[in-house]
C-alpha cells in the first residue's frame, strides 16, 4: 500500500487527491456541482450532489493515477464546515436540502435567543450566530413535519458534510464525526468534549440523532467494497479550515495560517489553552489527536475566492479567476475603490448577518480593472480586521510568526503582496497549495504507518515564495481607515 486517498469536499466542488508515499500530490480529479439560493441570504446544497460528485472524483482519480485499490491504504477526508444535512436512517434520503455554511436564513433564531449567548460562548466557543449548524439543524426540524419526533425515535439522523460522506461511504455502517466537526456545530462542549445537553435542550434537537465524536485520526470504517473495487479504511477526517492547519504544520502554540478559498478562515494554535475572545472570535478546536484537544481562535470570513466567482459569474467582468491578477495590475492607483463583500452577511469580527455587500469611491471612469483590483485588496483588508482581534486576544502573542497561506486565491501574486504590505507582516506560500487536502492525508497516513509523525511532517514543510511588506506606515494606515470607513458605512445602511 504506496498511496493515500484524500477527499475535499468544497463548497463549489468536489475534489479527490491521490498522494504517495512521498506525502506528494500525484493525481487530482474535481467535479462542480449546482449551488441553489432559494432567498437572499439562503444557499442550500442538494445532499446527493454532494455523494456523487465525491464518489465520481475517487472513482476518477484512482483510474487516473493507474492504481489498485489494493494500493490505497487509507482515506482521509475533509470537508466545508458547518453545512447541515438529516436523513433518514433506513432509506438514506435527505429530508431537506443541505443548509450551507454560509445560509442566513436563521438570524431570526439566533435574535430570538440572545439572553442564552453567553451561555452558547463559554460551552461552545462560538457566536450564537446563523452561520453554526446547530440553528440551521433546529429550522429544519421546525419546518418539515413530524420531524423532531422521527429524531427522538431515532429514525433521523444528522450529519455534517464529512459524517453524510462517511455514511454513504460505509454504507450506513457508521455514524460519526470528528471532534473539529463537531465543535463547529455550536451544540459540542469543547471543555468537556462531549455533546452539550444544556445546548441541545435550548435548540430543542434530539441527541439520538448526533453523531459518535472521534480524533481527527481514527477509525472510521470501511469503504463499501463495491465502491471502488476493495474495502479501504477511513482513518482521518477534519473539517477544512482545520485539515489545512495541519497541512500548513502549525503545531506550536503562536503559528498561524490563513485559507483562501471560497471564503477566507485564519486560525491560531493557542496550544492546550481553549483562549476566550473578547474581539468576537471564535474558540476552537484546531484538531484533536489521542483523545487530546489543541485549541485556536479563529476568525471567519464568508466571501473571499467568491468574491472572484462573482466578478466571473455575477458580473461577468472575467472568464476565468486567473484574469484578476493583470486586471489588478492595470487598475488606475488613483481610483480608490473600495470592495466590501457582506454579500451573505459579515464574519468576523462583526458578525452582522443583516449586511449585505456596498462599493464606494467608484466614479465614471472606474472599470473592470478597478472592480478586480477592489475585489482581491478586499480579501486583505479583511485578513487585517482578523489578526489584529487575533493580537488583542492573546495578549500580543499572535503574529511574531510569518502568515502562511494556501487555497486557491493565495496563487494571486498581487493578492499575496497586498495582503503582506496591510498586515505589515511576511507572508509564506508552501509548496503544497493543497494543504487542506494535504492535512487530511495526513492524518490518514500516519495512522495508517506510512507518513511520519507531527516533528516529521513539520521538517518536510517547505516555502515556495516568501512576500514582504512594500508599503511605507502611513499608505498603509490611511488605506485601512478607509476600509474601516467602508464597513462602518455598509453597518449603518444595514441597520436602516
Amino acid at each position: 500500500m504506496t498511496h493515500i486517498l484524500a477527499i475535499d469536499q468544497g463548497t463549489t466542488s468536489s475534489r479527490a487527491i491521490l498522494f504517495d508515499a512521498q506525502m506528494a500530490p500525484v493525481a487530482t480529479a474535481q467535479e462542480e456541482f449546482p449551488q441553489h439560493f432559494p432567498q437572499s441570504g439562503w444557499v442550500e446544497h442538494d445532499p446527493a450532489d454532494l455523494w456523487t460528485s465525491t464518489a465520481a472524483t475517487c472513482r476518477s482519480v484512482i483510474e487516473r493515477a493507474g492504481l489498485r485499490p489494493a494500493d490505497i491504504a487509507a482515506i482521509g477526508i475533509t470537508n466545508q464546515r458547518e453545512t447541515t444535512v438529516v436523513w433518514d436512517r433506513t432509506t438514506g434520503k435527505p429530508i431537506h436540502n443541505a443548509i450551507v455554511w454560509q445560509d442566513r436564513r436563521t438570524a431570526g433564531i439566533c435574535r430570538d435567543l440572545g439572553d442564552h449567548a453567553k451561555t452558547v460562548t463559554q460551552k461552545t466557543g462560538l457566536l450564537l450566530d446563523p452561520y453554526f449548524s446547530g440553528t440551521k439543524l433546529k429550522w429544519i426540524l421546525d419546518r418539515i413535519d413530524g420531524a423532531r419526533d422521527r429524531a427522538r425515535a431515532g429514525e433521523l439522523l444528522f450529519g455534517t458534510v464529512d459524517t453524510w460522506l462517511i455514511w454513504k461511504l460505509t454504507g450506513g455502517a457508521v455514524h460519526a464525526t470528528d471532534a473539529t466537526n463537531a465543535c463547529r456545530t455550536m451544540m459540542y462542549d469543547i471543555h468537556k468534549g462531549q455533546w452539550s445537553t444544556t445546548i441541545c435542550e435550548l435548540l430543542d434537537v434530539p441527541m439520538e440523532m448526533l453523531p459518535e465524536v472521534k480524533d481527527c485520526a481514527a477509525d472510521f470504517g470501511m469503504t463499501r467494497p463495491d465502491l471502488f473495487g476493495a474495502e479501504i479504511p477511513i482513518l482521518g477526517v477534519a473539517g477544512d479550515q482545520q485539515a489545512a492547519t495541519l497541512g500548513q504544520a502549525c503545531f506550536e502554540p503562536g503559528m498561524l495560517k490563513s485559507t483562501y478559498g471560497t471564503g477566507c478562515f485564519a486560525l491560531l494554535n493557542t496550544g492546550d489553552t481553549p483562549v476566550a475572545s473578547t474581539s468576537r472570535l471564535l474558540t476552537t478546536i484546531a484538531y484533536q489527536l489521542d483523545g487530546k484537544p489543541t485549541y485556536a481562535l479563529e476568525g471567519s470570513i464568508f466571501i473571499a475566492g467568491a468574491v472572484v466567482q462573482w466578478l466571473r459569474d455575477g458580473l461577468k467582468l472575467i472568464r476565468e479567476a486567473g484574469e484578476t491578477q493583470p486586471l489588478a495590475e492595470a487598475s488606475d492607483p488613483d481610483q480608490p475603490v473600495i470592495l466590501v463583500p457582506a454579500f451573505t452577511g459579515l464574519g468576523a469580527p462583526y458578525w452582522n448577518a443583516d449586511c449585505r455587500g456596498a462599493v464606494y469611491g467608484l466614479s465614471r471612469n472606474s472599470g473592470p480593472e478597478e472592480f478586480a483590483r477592489a475585489a482581491l485588496e478586499s480579501v486583505g483588508y479583511q485578513t487585517r480586521d482578523l489578526l489584529d482581534a487575533m493580537r488583542a486576544d492573546w495578549e500580543g502573542q499572535a503574529g511574531d510568526a510569518a502568515l502562511r497561506v494556501d487555497g486557491g486565491m493565495s496563487a494571486s501574486d498581487y493578492a499575496m503582496q497586498f495582503l503582506s504590505d496591510i498586515i505589515g507582516a511576511q507572508v509564506d506560500r508552501p509548496e503544497v497549495l493543497e494543504t487542506t487536502a494535504m492535512g487530511a492525508a495526513w492524518l490518514a497516513g500516519q495512522r495508517a504507518g506510512l507518513y511520519p509523525d507531527r516533528e516529521g511532517f513539520a521538517a518536510k514543510w517547505a516555502v515556495d515564495r516568501s512576500f514582504t511588506p512594500d508599503m511605507d506606515e502611513d499608505t498603509r494606515a490611511a488605506k485601512y481607515a478607509a476600509w474601516q470607513r467602508a464597513v462602518n458605512a455598509t453597518q449603518v445602511f444595514a441597520d436602516g
